[in-house]
């Protein structure tokens, strides 16, 4: 298995808790109740799983081993993704804010209507985002990476998910994810 396609399987587990937000954004945009510890969690799933770990694996090892076998890095496909992450992490810290004015005020509508805006531009972000890495970034990788330099990122990756979330965490996310699929999807 390569490398890209571990962060592939990633974005699968991203784009169906991007479709579990969605559903929250709306449960709560119409008045239905939603378990705040799934809100918590769930946040805790872009800021960890996302951010630290998925985007920690493309940012200290994937783009500087592209960058190392001759792909520009501004101007190019790595320096639009670091723009992305960058803007991810902003909008996860709204949608957060959001979340702290409703915890204040259940029926806050400034906070509800806040938090469903703030969804709807991170899904839209993420999911091109994906896009463009599955199309591009990861073509590139394949093309331009030897089969040395592949089992050494596919090691990175490891250490960087025991060292950066701990051991188990990875597969106690995917549980999450399954549960939340479970109670929000169908």
């Amino acid at each position: 298995m390569r490398a890209t396609d571990e962060l592939e399987k990633e974005h699968h587990g991203i784009r169906l808790m991007l479709q579990v937000l969605r559903a929250l954004a709306q449960k709560l945009r119409v008045g239905e109740s939603v378990e705040p510890a799934h809100l918590d969690q769930m946040m805790d799933f872009f800021t960890v799983f996302v951010d630290k770990c998925h985007h920690g694996k493309e940012e200290e090892y994937l783009f500087p081993a592209l960058t190392a076998a001759g792909v520009v890095r501004e101007g190019g496909p790595i320096g639009v993704l670091l723009s992305e992450h960058a803007l991810g992490q902003e909008l996860v810290e709204r949608m957060q804010e959001a979340l702290s004015l409703l915890r204040v005020e259940v029926d806050d509508p400034v906070g509800k209507a806040s938090f469903q805006s703030i969804a709807e531009e991170y899904e839209a972000l993420m999911l091109q985002h994906i896009d463009k890495e599955q199309i591009v970034l990861f073509a590139l990788a394949n093309a331009k990476l030897d089969e040395s330099k592949d089992l050494e990122l596919s090691a990175a990756f490891e250490r960087l998910e025991e060292d950066r979330i701990g051991k188990g965490t990875h597969e106690k996310f995917h549980a999450f994810l399954d549960k939340m699929a479970t109670v929000y999807l169908h």
